[in-house]
């Protein structure tokens, strides 16, 4: 069997070098320097190792000519939205409209999509497609399937050799081959879906569910303040109960849990259902950082202060900056008129420039501050101390500690630094 995984960014590069132990397979990426830089070697999402490229049997190319006349075909590419918040598909066209071109109807190839989308697009959107692109016929030429991806950037715990697949093809012929596929990837095993909007589904709401929770802990998060209770003491007496979910707050961004409500709001909609908890729970989530930019400013009491973020990537310990709310924080902090600067030792200096337009400032070089605010809970934030504020903020200066990484920074008598949390 051969195999052609169409995208190797966090999701595919993984999938594609565990199916490469298994299967003839090759990795197709449209970007030939990321294919250059992982032939090297190198991956700059930390997914996989130096080790793990070079052992590995995948091929790497960015000529979709190579991929011709596969026998499985996995989509693996990202699904974001618009800046109306509208489901942005067009990553899933441009991949289905190279994989319709590489379609060997002698092989009857199965076309097996990962990206997060709502339930219908790959049988409504993609299937027609490939079939008006090619000629050929769905179910007599060609078939589909659907697996969510379950990646979780920087997990060494829950990856794709070892989590539970959900997989659904358009026939059960088509499921058994995919369950004999990811079987062969994934300690985990395997669950055959119902149907594949049932696993499209599945997905979506796995992540909408994790922004809801985090949701309601955001707006109890500001209630207690204006109670002034620290909602860090509440959730410590709180997860004394067996069954209390441990949910943080927080920024929600990243490329899954601050983007998939709005594909399953989006298809709602279509129908003429008002998705109301969907949608209040990403209202909720996407007005944090102005919230805690309103708190931070009262707190620094004081007008044009210079204030450092530690922390621009989505979540701790990656380098992946893809819909990071940090951003919102930034900008709403210098609407309040205060100059920001921000750190991060994990995210990529020319990315941030790329996406947000943002120089990254070294913390060995940087100016004295009125104000450090702990953003992202990376290992290397977490270790810092107070003497190491001391030498980074002014006199007087404020410990904002977002993700209460500095909890020692609150009990220790330090004369001429103040500590703030949420």
């Amino acid at each position: 069997m051969k195999i052609v995984v169409v995208g190797l960014g966090y999701v595919g590069l993984p999938l594609a070098v565990q199916l490469a132990k298994h299967f003839d397979t090759v990795g197709l990426d449209s970007n030939a320097a990321r294919i250059a830089e992982l032939a090297a070697g190198h991956d700059r999402t930390g997914e996989v190792d130096a080790d793990g490229l070079a052992q590995s049997a995948l091929a790497l190319t960015s000529a979709a000519e190579d991929c011709r006349g596969a026998d499985l075909y996995i989509v693996t590419v990202p699904t974001p939205i618009d800046a109306d918040n509208r489901p942005d598909l067009s990553p899933v066209r441009s991949a289905t409209r190279t994989v319709a071109a590489l379609i060997d109807p002698a092989r009857t190839p199965t076309i097996v999509y990962e990206s997060t989308v709502y339930p219908g697009v790959t049988e409504d959107i993609c299937g027609p497609m490939i079939e008006e692109l090619s000629g050929l016929k769905r179910g007599r030429d060609f078939f589909l399937g659907y697996s969510p991806e379950r990646i979780n950037p920087g997990d060494r715990e829950h990856t794709v050799d070892r989590i539970m697949k959900v997989l659904a093809g358009e026939n059960d012929a088509v499921t058994e081959l995919l369950a004999t596929v990811y079987g062969k990837v994934t300690s985990g095993g395997v669950f055959r879906a119902r149907s594949i909007r049932a696993a499209e589904a599945a997905k979506v709401i796995e992540n909408a569910q994790r922004d809801i929770n985090i949701a309601f802990i955001n707006e109890v998060t500001k209630i207690f303040s204006a109670l002034d209770i620290s909602v860090w003491d509440v959730l410590d007496a709180a997860r004394t109960k067996w069954n209390f979910l441990p949910f943080e707050p927080g920024l929600v961004g990243g490329h899954c849990i601050g983007v998939d409500p709005y594909y399953l709001s989006h298809r709602a909609q279509e129908l003429g259902i008002d998705p109301q908890v969907v949608l209040s729970g990403r209202a909720t989530n996407d007005g944090m950082a102005q919230w805690m930019a309103d708190e931070l400013h009262r707190a620094l009491a004081k007008d044009g202060a210079d204030i450092l973020i530690l922390g621009l990537t989505f979540k701790e310990n990656v380098p992946d900056l893809r819909n990071s709310k940090v951003i919102d924080l930034v900008t709403a902090l210098r609407r309040h008129g205060h100059r920001v600067a921000v750190h991060d030792p994990h995210a990529d200096p020319a990315e941030a420039r790329h996406e947000y337009d943002l120089e990254l400032t070294p913390i060995d070089a940087a100016d004295r501050y009125d104000c450090v605010i702990g953003a992202v809970r990376h290992d290397s934030f977490r270790a810092l101390e107070t003497a190491d504020f001391s030498r980074i903020l002014r006199p007087g200066g404020l410990i904002a500690d977002l993700k209460r990484m500095w909890r020692d920074a609150a009990d220790v008598a330090v004369t001429d630094l103040r500590y703030w949390s949420i």
